[in-house]
């Protein structure tokens, strides 16, 4: 590709947004050419993002001034309803689109409607989306004009499990328990108590234990791989005291004779972002600190008599877990090298 992709980034105030122009910043194949904004027209990326300042010279525009039509790609990191909204007539106009919310990633119309509490009117588009698992559909997001990226925790659950789940490997009616934990930054940069440093600072807490939006997206994954285990997945989150960062442990029973490191070592051989560790190994979040990466680790249940295994897996909330995944993205659609804009190395400490 001779020419730089046009980027345009909507809803670019919040966390997934100014992570999306930072590692867009140092993309050799891509431009951010537009940022909006409603509640920020017309302020310059300097005086938002002070972090930003002499890396872009950009304005934020209402959406409907930004001239979104002549990119070439148009991300969308906003709260969910705004994409199935204005995705639609992008993608009528050639443009292509990754999803940062959660429009287009469940399937079923009615779940998402019980789950996201909104009418979903959006079903032509919805129909060709692609989950953009980037590890899962990497041949499907290649053809696609309209990715839904995946939400932080089904990532950092689901890359342990695909490779398990595609050989069948684990018992049925023996329940999946998905234990994952969250920096704060997951929630986003809106104005809420439960994520004020005096309220998340020095305290650990479990949330959404009567169920998270998370829940569905990831048994959607399962069920289309071992479909006959989905209905035994258990997720809890919870909330740490730390900005960037999430981990999933995942205990899981497997039949007979399965070897599961064997199993992800295989599948993860040539991924350049799913880090396998040897053994008995306990991958950290500050391993994965600013980088899109995935770090797993496999360790048997100590002292018990079924085959029952362990799967710890980190990645940055994000990264990995958002707006690394969806340059990553971008970079399959495009038939760019996978690593551009995404080779730096965590940040330690």
């Amino acid at each position: 590709m001779t020419s730089k992709l046009k980027i345009g980034i909507v809803g670019a105030t919040g966390y997934t947004g100014v992570e999306l122009l930072r590692l867009l910043a140092k993309h050799p194949h891509a431009e951010v050419t537009a940022i909006t904004s409603r509640g920020e027209a017309g302020v310059h990326i300097a005086d938002y993002f002070p972090s930003l300042r002499g890396v872009y010279d950009l304005t934020f525009q209402d959406p409907e001034q930004a001239q979104l039509n002549q990119c070439d790609v148009v991300f969308f990191a906003t709260p969910h309803g705004v994409a199935m909204r204005d995705a639609p007539a992008l993608l009528e106009q050639g443009v292509r689109v990754i999803d940062l919310s959660a429009d287009f990633r469940i399937q079923d119309v009615p779940t998402w409607e019980k789950w996201y509490g909104l009418p979903f009117t959006a079903q032509a588009a919805l129909q060709e989306a692609v989950y953009g698992l980037c590890e899962l559909n990497r041949a499907q997001i290649q053809q696609a004009r309209l990715v839904a990226n995946p939400g932080c925790y089904p990532t950092c659950v689901s890359l342990p499990l695909i490779p398990l789940l595609q050989q069948q490997a684990l018992l049925p009616n023996m329940p999946i328990i998905a234990d994952c934990k969250s920096g704060v930054s997951g929630a986003g940069r809106k104005a809420v108590v439960g994520t004020l440093l005096c309220e998340a600072g020095d305290n650990f807490k479990a949330y959404g234990v009567a169920g998270h939006r998370h829940l569905p997206e990831i048994k959607q994954t399962i069920q289309s791989l071992q479909h006959e285990v989905a209905q035994q997945f258990i997720f809890v989150p919870h909330l740490t005291p730390m900005i960037r960062g999430m981990h999933a442990t995942t205990y899981v029973h497997l039949k007979d004779g399965v070897q599961p490191h064997d199993l992800l070592q295989q599948y993860y051989a040539n991924s350049l972002f799913v880090d396998v560790m040897p053994m008995g190994s306990t991958p950290e979040t500050r391993s994965v600190r600013g980088a899109n990466v995935c770090r797993i680790a496999v360790q048997r249940a100590p002292e018990y008599t079924g085959n029952v295994w362990i799967l710890l897996s980190v990645q940055d909330n994000l990264v990995k877990g958002a707006a690394g995944q969806a340059v990553q993205n971008m970079n399959i659609m495009f038939d760019l090298p996978e690593t551009a804009g995404l080779d730096n190395v965590a940040l330690l400490p």
